[in-house]
């Protein structure tokens, strides 16, 4: 069951919400579909604000699967203004910031603007186990083997059924199931784009062969198909992607061992003896985007969203960029303070940057392609990364650090990230743990008296800045930029609602 997508004004949600006399009324504030990266994540930050928030994951037990996630430099940052990143740190290698674009070979710009300039390689279902500690730690509950199965939106809320037929009452839903959303097909959103036309087999399964003789044998078979590798992942476990001969489509069954040998003997002209899989899985390069991201009280976020090939390794940190995004507007909303157009600068601001990173997916694949055409196009990129804006460009459409989110007219810094410049005291990403706004005033004459329940003010003239007072949005965005009191409380306004009585 579920409320199909409607385009009567204003759409439900856009009122001010009831106060916390009818708190009563709902069993939770926001429930979120899918314990994910991105799930987790939205978690945390709404609870941040203290938004009662049920996460409900259709699998039983965490993900085990040694699989390693890249996280970029934008998510490292957003990980640091939350005082995370240290304990995401000891699980990761740290790993130059270059070879992200098609993985051409090119060492990062010079100068990037940022203390976690490089990439962290760490296994998935650690990044997974972590932010999901963070979030119950909290107080987010989640809730295992518990699928939303279906829904129903109405002006003042959703009423949401799980797996085993449990219905409970909550102001939003926020789909973070995946790119097979059962929350989005529910709410009969589009998904356009393109189906798959390559696959890849990708598993992690022991192997008989010595090193020395796998390493031998790959010399030279990366730079022939650049979708096959083979890395060590300790313990004599080895994790391996080989082109598939056909694409399987959608709801094709997991690849078998027999079936995997036969490709590693076409590709690299061995088996190496593997046995004993962990993981056998296979993707697609498919590239879809949801034509909404917001429907009433349902909202998308994550792969639910967004699906691409996992190229320049992007998916993970553009689900957890979503959530940071949406978190604390979606909070404002909920507490009643939120600006009538605040929920709606989410897929104002996401859509265009998720249509971004399939755009730049479609041109890497390309550029990847065994083909002489496309091998002469990714020689001449090559050629024209050398020249640093190049090089430049390209590693900030991967690392999202190059996002400047469309706020109207201003300076370049306006709308875009505010790198963690050093303060007369520690540096400015410690300011920002509780996810609350923040000004920036370098002069000492401004304030935000009015708000001081929903942003910090921080008067420090030897901040590392080349203007006199930034607002900052709680997800480190830059949202106003000068020095006049009546223009910031103006910003003020637009971002965090009405002053305090």
């Amino acid at each position: 069951m579920h409320c199909s997508p409607h385009s009567a004004e204003p759409l439900p949600g856009d009122r001010a919400e009831p106060g916390p006399a009818t708190a009563d009324a709902f069993d939770f504030d926001v429930i979120i579909a899918g314990c994910g990266p991105t799930g987790a994540t939205l978690a945390a930050e709404l609870r941040l604000h203290d938004v009662r928030v049920l996460v409900a994951e259709k699998e039983t037990e965490p993900a085990s699967f040694a699989r390693i996630a890249g996280l970029h430099i934008r998510s490292l940052e957003l990980l640091a203004m939350r005082g995370l990143l240290d304990r995401f740190l000891p699980h990761g290698r740290r790993r130059p910031a270059a070879g992200f674009f098609a993985a051409i070979p090119k060492p990062a710009p010079k100068g990037l603007d940022s203390p976690y300039a490089y990439l962290l390689g760490i296994p998935q279902a650690v990044v997974e186990r972590l932010l999901e500690e963070h979030a119950t730690k909290l107080g987010a509950q989640v809730r295992r083997g518990r699928a939303v199965t279906g829904f129903e939106q109405d002006d003042d809320g959703v009423t949401v059924e799980l797996a085993g037929g449990e219905r409970l009452r909550t102001r939003y839903l926020v789909g973070c199931d995946g790119g097979r959303s059962t929350v989005r097909k529910l709410l009969g959103v589009g998904f356009p784009g393109e189906p798959a036309r390559t696959e890849t087999l990708v598993g992690e399964m022991e192997a008989a062969v010595p090193p020395e003789e796998i390493s031998a044998t790959l010399a030279g078979l990366h730079a022939i198909d650049r979708r096959f590798w083979l890395r060590p992942l300790g313990a004599g476990l080895y994790g391996i992607a080989v082109p598939a001969a056909r694409v399987g489509g959608r709801g094709a069954p997991p690849p078998t061992l027999d079936e995997f040998k036969e490709r590693l003997r076409a590709v690299a002209g061995s088996d190496f003896g593997v046995h004993s899989p962990r993981r056998l899985s296979r993707f697609g390069d498919a590239t879809r985007l949801a034509e909404r991201y917001r429907v009433g009280r349902v909202l998308l976020a994550g792969d639910a969203a967004h699906i691409h090939p996992p190229i320049g390794g992007q998916g993970l940190n553009l689900g957890v960029q979503d959530a940071f995004n949406l978190g604390w507007k979606l909070a404002t909303q909920v507490r009643g303070r939120a600006p009538d157009t605040l929920l709606d600068t989410y897929q104002a601001e996401r859509r265009p940057v998720a249509e971004d990173v399939l755009d730049n997916t479609r041109a890497q694949t390309e550029l990847l392609s065994p083909g002489p055409g496309p091998r002469a196009v990714r020689g001449l990129v090559a050629e024209l990364m050398d020249f640093d804006e190049v090089n430049r460009h390209l590693m900030e459409k991967i690392t999202a650090t190059g996002v400047r989110y469309d706020l109207g007219d201003g300076p370049d810094l306006l709308g875009r990230r505010m790198p963690d410049v050093g303060l007369a005291r520690g540096r400015l990403y410690d300011r920002l743990h509780g996810g609350r706004g923040l000004l920036l005033d370098r002069t000492g004459r401004l304030t935000a008296d009015g708000w001081t329940d929903r942003v910090d003010r921080l008067a420090d003239p030897a901040a590392a800045l080349d203007v006199p007072c930034v607002l900052l949005r709680p997800d480190g965005h830059v949202a106003w930029i000068g020095d006049d009191q009546q223009d910031l409380n103006d910003h003020l306004a637009r971002w965090f609602g009405a002053p305090a009585d």
